[in-house]
């Protein structure tokens, strides 16, 4: 449907509301955006639209419940911070730090993420269909039943999963294009879960050790290890409508920490 010119309409289905992130050609100021959403949620709106974002940051930003942000255009930072169970969808790029501090729900890019997504994410998940930049995970934790996941179909830059205490990576190092799907060539950065103290790390194809950051161990994934990704990775290929056959042709590696104290002896024992 074409979006309006008005910032805010009621369309004819009552289901949904657009919002138009852009007024007379300049983005809304990120507050006066976020405003508008709470003024639709307010309306009782369950399904928002939200054309032409142009980087406004904080979209989402502590929503609860059974709601869902459609986002036509580029989200700037902090996307779904502290969110609490929405589901977002971007049709398109996304900028830094989508998920931080996340505590339940989905977001899913339909393009490349940012650096430090998922930042101390205590639950949902992040799916990105392309690429990330660094820092992903960083400071993920999970407690009980809240386990936060990040499935990324391309590659991270440096420092995947750094400092993770919970939650799962998992990178399929696949170039998606137009539901066209092949195996990346080599993309992969050093210093994967570099100081992990929790949580698991999958990489679809073998790693050299040598990537691997300070505390982090490798092994081929086992049949548990399989049974935990499995349902994640067919939610990953339903979102992007991918052959999940395809995903399975190459063998998974899990990182995991080899310490629970990775930094130990990197310190004096007592003070000078």
């Amino acid at each position: 449907m074409q979006a309006s010119k008005k910032e805010i309409i009621d369309m004819v289905d009552s289901n949904y509301i657009e919002i138009n992130a852009t007024s007379n050609g300049k983005p809304l100021d990120y507050k006066a955006l976020n405003e508008r959403i709470h003024e639709a949620i307010k309306k009782g709106y369950k399904k928002i639209i939200i054309n032409d974002v142009c980087g406004q940051r904080f979209i989402g930003a502590s929503l609860q419940g059974d709601l869902e942000l459609i986002i036509n255009g580029l989200p700037g930072n902090d996307l779904g911070i502290f969110m609490d169970g929405p589901r977002i969808i971007v049709n398109g790029n996304s900028e830094d730090q989508a998920g931080n501090t996340m505590n339940d729900g989905n977001i899913i890019i339909d393009g490349d993420g940012g650096d430090v997504i998922g930042l101390s994410a205590r639950g949902g998940k992040i799916y990105i269909k392309k690429d990330v930049g660094y820092r992903i995970g960083i400071h993920m934790k999970e407690f009980q039943e809240k386990i936060p996941s990040i499935i990324i179909g391309g590659t991270p830059r440096e420092f995947f999963g750094e400092y993770m205490a919970g939650g799962i990576l998992i990178s399929l190092r696949l170039n998606i294009e137009s539901g066209n799907v092949t195996n990346q060539e080599e993309k992969l950065a050093p210093n994967i879960g570099s100081g992990i103290h929790g949580g698991s790390i999958f990489i679809r194809g073998d790693i050299p050790d040598s990537y691997l950051g300070i505390g982090a161990v490798k092994m081929k994934i086992n049949e548990e290890d399989n049974r935990r990704i499995a349902p994640i990775l067919k939610e990953f290929c339903s979102n992007f409508n991918i052959d999940e056959d395809f995903i399975w042709n190459e063998s998974f590696f899990k990182i995991f920490p080899g310490s629970h104290r990775p930094y130990a002896t990197y310190y004096t024992a007592k003070p000078i």
